[in-house]
């Protein structure tokens, strides 16, 4: 699966590595900051706070790996990979439609 990966992404075993301990670090802090951000509010642990919680973190998350990524060195790496997701999220293209 990792040889997978590393072919895909077109990547040196250990900038796998890299990229693998961002997604973990970055995911990770961004769970952190989301449950600090909500302990500032004065919402039980409910179905609001669940709702709140998904939105925070989808919100922090790109900003978690990025940040992370500078002194990991994998920046560049994902940049374009972060820029990738938002081209397929919001469904725009590079292309010109023919006319």
């Amino acid at each position: 699966m990792l040889k997978k990966l590393q072919s895909k992404w077109g990547v040196s075993a250990l900038q796998l590595l890299l990229i693998i301990a961002t997604f973990a670090v970055g995911g990770s802090l961004c769970g952190y900051a989301g449950r600090k951000i909500l302990a500032l509010t004065p919402l039980d642990k409910g179905l609001l706070w669940v709702i709140l919680y998904v939105i925070i973190v989808t919100i922090l998350w790109p900003v978690a790996v990025i940040l992370v990524s500078i002194p990991l060195g994998q920046f560049k790496f994902f940049k374009n990979y972060l820029h990738k997701m938002f081209t397929k999220i919001s469904g725009s293209s590079k292309k010109q439609q023919p006319q």
